[in-house]
């Protein structure tokens, strides 16, 4: 097959700085068997090419993306024809899929994977803030053939707007994270780490208020945060003022390479996000044997109370008390890191590759029947 597949970013030509790992694992391996085409629209900001994991990264640019972005993937067509269009993201990347799909007349998936189907008016995040947006999703992903997204919340999500899902987690690379065997806590101290860029929908605000509350129960513990700071030191300031300097460390952004080694040391991911439709960070902490205390959204949800411990968002107090109760259960802590492990080995990025490669071709024989069917009708 020709897979076009339409992404914001995620995929820069160093494949290790401003890349989305769960992209470059999907695309390493449909790019063993197809030929594959990745239209990022904003990975730089002028207008470029590379080879990337076997794919053509064609870049768009900054000015009039989206036009842009579909003239390119005509223009490719026109050379040698696509069989089916995909984007990872609504919003902007999947107008451009649907409609480019529309214009050639192809199959489309979209993959809904980041803040398409909320509304965060308090932090003004969420593709479904304003009428604008509420219709532009209703009208493109009732026009695609497939729509998926990678947990049950966000499934079902999309099932209460009455748009038909599949579930499609975006799994992780065990060649790149081989499986560790869940290991027994080797020191007093408990590590803890949370992994998120310092933004208002990660909302460290509760992760915060939570380790204040863990602290005073007098468990020993070491938070390592990671992530790029958008929020100009405000997450640090918090820190000195709950006054926990003596258990909080910020590393700042890490590569995967880097990132590895700390999560295998760590005991407990801890996320607070307020929406996420994965996060992958959890998958990647399962792998090396660490389970996961959060909020209710994304994988947290749908493994809460087998595999991991999820809390309501903005909780800060029920965010604490499960920390608390993995923290002095190590029995539990373990049965914990065993049954995520499990699911995320289950549903790995092989998975992933075959699950989107099922459903294209799932689209394109039900393309040629009904091809077939209204050419039989006009005979």
């Amino acid at each position: 097959m020709k897979i076009a597949l339409v992404v914001p970013g995620g995929v820069d030509r160093s494949g290790e700085y401003r890349v989305i790992p769960a992209f470059l694992a999907l695309i390493e391996r449909l790019a063993r068997t197809h030929e594959l085409h990745v239209f990022a629209l904003h990975q730089e900001k002028r207008a470029a090419s590379w080879q990337l994991l076997g794919a053509t990264i064609h870049n768009i640019g900054d000015t009039r993306t989206r036009l842009r972005a579909m003239r390119a993937i005509r223009r490719e067509h026109l050379l040698a024809p696509f069989d089916i269009v995909h984007a990872i993201f609504s919003g902007s990347c999947s107008f451009v899929a649907v409609s480019a799909a529309k214009l050639l007349r192809l199959p489309c998936l979209v993959h809904v994977a980041g803040g398409e189907l909320v509304a965060l008016h308090d932090i003004g995040y969420g593709g479904r803030r304003s009428w604008k947006g509420r219709l532009r999703e209703a009208v493109i992903l009732r026009a695609a053939d497939v729509v998926t997204a990678a947990s049950s919340p966000m499934v079902d999500a999309l099932h209460a707007l009455g748009i038909a899902a599949v579930r499609a987690p975006l799994g992780v690379d065990l060649r790149s994270w081989p499986p560790m065997s869940p290991r027994a806590r080797c020191d007093t101290q408990a590590r803890l780490i949370h992994i998120a860029s310092l933004n208002r929908v990660k909302d460290q605000e509760t992760l915060l208020l939570a380790l204040a509350a863990v602290a005073k129960t007098g468990v020993a513990f070491h938070m390592d945060i990671v992530g790029v700071d958008t929020l100009d030191g405000e997450v640090h300031r918090r820190v000195a003022e709950l006054e926990l300097a003596r258990h909080v460390r910020f590393l700042g952004f890490k590569t995967q390479h880097e990132l590895r080694p700390l999560l295998e040391s760590a005991d407990l991911l801890v996320m607070s996000s307020l929406h996420e439709a994965g996060p992958l960070v959890t998958l990647e902490a399962a792998a090396v044997g660490v389970p996961t205390v959060g909020t209710e959204v994304g994988h947290i949800a749908e493994w809460s109370p087998s595999a991991a411990l999820a809390v309501p968002v903005r909780d800060w107090a029920a965010l604490a008390n499960a920390i608390h109760q993995v923290l002095v259960d190590e029995a539990l802590r373990l049965k914990l890191a065993e049954r995520a492990q499990r699911r995320a080995m289950l549903e790995d990025a092989d998975c992933t590759a075959r699950t989107f490669e099922a459903l294209y071709r799932r689209c394109l024989a039900r393309r040629y029947t009904d091809g077939d069917s209204r050419a039989a009708r006009t005979t």
